[in-house]
């Protein structure tokens, strides 16, 4: 088939009306799709649980480890026996 060919076929297969879609499966699709929007929703929403635990955590940790304060020196002993001089 040469190119003038395969351009009259693509013409003719372009200009057809599309194929009637039974209606059971236009319901299925329906379905699905709202089956599949169901689930993204769950997950999105179960996505948002675990950062939102994961903030009040790190949160929690952070106050009562409170990483910012340094800790006290554990090299040198206290001095003690100096306030007369």
């Amino acid at each position: 088939m040469n190119r003038a060919g395969r351009e009259a076929a693509a013409r003719r297969i372009v200009e057809q009306s599309p194929p009637r879609v039974p209606p059971e499966v236009y319901a299925d699709a329906v379905r699905r799709g709202g089956r599949l929007l169901r689930r993204r929703a769950a997950a999105r929403r179960a996505l948002w649980l675990l950062l939102c635990a994961a903030v009040v955590a790190f949160t929690v940790w952070a106050l009562t480890v409170e990483p910012w304060v340094e800790p006290p020196s554990e090299t040198t002993p206290p001095v003690t026996g100096w306030e007369g001089w």
